[in-house]
């Protein structure tokens, strides 16, 4: 965990604030995210291009929260989307337009046209059909798109098959042979402007190969279009390197940033990278109360207050992330599996841990910070948990907890 989660004297604090007082204050589960820890993965990321001509687009899906973006906002990011939802949330937080990419393979014409009204920076398009979808809306407009194609360059990631972008059996780009034709068609259109090309092939990637060998073939695409006429501003390397859950070895942004810069050594173009999980991962953790202790013929359960509506990764990828006291040891040491509330077998947030725990107890999952609000929901008509925000020891909710009224809001009963 990040060096700003310590435990003094048997208690764990976020910063300069002791997680049983945001416990107390806020109630449980909650999200609790370290600024500080936020900041300083920014500006590890964007230090070790140093000299560079680099733009960082954070990935708003890893954490979408408006106290996250704007804190980064606030850095000078720019922010990668994926929905004209996503786009909102960066202009509230104060983002710059112009500094958006827009990703994803589903883009819908009304997404579309709020986008170009607002002004985003490209649109990392992933069909022939989309780039027409794009043309027309901007015809409809009478403005220029800028786009750039995410091509496909079918390289193993080597990470678990859900988060894996870059084979050709996925959704996601083109395949390099196919985007040449359109970057030509593209480049007809007076509706249309170039801008880069862009590539991803994955998350939760803990090695540097795939990310050089995908490089390399990015630079050749590069070359070859040049060599077509087709001049690019920007080369998008997406996001997807790794962090710590476990005892993961991890690929070292220096070390990375050196391979990179290398391989691309000689061209003139801007990089651009969408960094969201490396730089929120490890900054955010989530707290949950024991509510029970339970033993089935020797196997032990400590169910929590947070379930897999609130943090879906262990269900979701089998994924492991930590889970200790928040406070004082108490009882005796047995093999627990952490289990929520939800009425599903497959509700659960960590299996086999070694604790000492007693009903009451405040528990930390740790490594919380990305993907874990973001795809909480109502499952059971349980209320999403609130998000708080810790900088030195100031404390500030970001998020309130979701009500039952909240949930209820927008349905109604059937009358006809």
């Amino acid at each position: 965990m990040s060096d700003h989660f310590t435990s003094r004297d048997g208690q764990l604090f976020i910063e300069g604030a002791a997680a049983a007082d945001i416990a107390h204050s806020f109630g449980t589960p909650t999200y609790v995210y370290s600024a500080s820890a936020i900041e300083e993965s920014y500006r590890a990321f964007s230090n070790a291009f140093a000299g560079a001509d680099i733009t960082i687009c954070y990935a708003v899906k890893a954490n979408s929260n408006l106290g996250v973006l704007s804190l980064l906002a606030g850095l000078g990011s720019g922010f990668d989307i994926v929905s004209v939802g996503e786009l909102e949330r960066v202009i509230r937080a104060g983002g710059d337009p112009a500094k958006v990419v827009f990703s994803g393979v589903g883009k819908q014409d009304g997404e579309i046209v709020t986008a170009l009204e607002h002004g985003v920076g490209c649109f990392n398009a992933e069909s022939a059909s989309e780039i027409e979808r794009i043309e027309r809306n901007a015809a409809r407009l009478g403005v220029s798109a800028p786009v750039s194609i995410r091509i496909n360059p079918d390289v193993d990631a080597k990470t678990h098959p859900y988060i894996s972008t870059g084979l050709k059996e996925n959704k996601f780009g083109i395949s390099i042979e196919d985007a040449f034709e359109v970057y030509e068609r593209a480049q007809e259109s007076e509706h249309l402007e170039i801008k880069g090309v862009d590539v991803h092939i994955g998350s939760q990637i803990t090695t540097l190969a795939p990310f050089a060998e995908t490089v390399t073939r990015v630079g050749e695409f590069v070359d070859e279009l040049d060599r077509r006429g087709i001049a690019l501003e920007h080369i998008d390397l997406g996001g997807g390197i790794g962090v710590r859950y476990q005892d993961e070895e991890l690929v070292d942004i220096e070390e990375y940033a050196s391979t990179v810069m290398q391989i691309l050594s000689g061209r003139k173009h801007q990089l651009m990278f969408e960094p969201g999980r490396w730089l929120v991962a490890n900054a955010g953790v989530l707290l949950c109360r024991v509510i029970t202790l339970k033993e089935n013929e020797g196997k032990h359960f400590a169910v929590v207050d947070a379930g897999m509506n609130d943090l879906i990764r262990p269900s979701l990828y089998d994924a492991w992330q930590g889970i200790e006291k928040a406070g004082p040891t108490r009882g005796d040491t047995q093999e627990y599996d952490i289990v929520g509330p939800i009425c599903e077998t497959g509700d659960f947030l960590g299996k086999g841990r070694e604790l000492a725990l007693a009903e009451g107890d405040l528990l930390v999952v740790r490594s919380a910070g990305a993907y874990g609000f973001v795809m909480s929901s109502n499952y059971n008509s349980r209320g999403r948990a609130a998000e708080v925000m810790v900088k030195g020891d100031q404390v500030q909710c970001v998020r309130d907890r979701e009500t039952i009224e909240d949930q209820l809001r927008l349905e109604h009963l059937f009358s006809l």
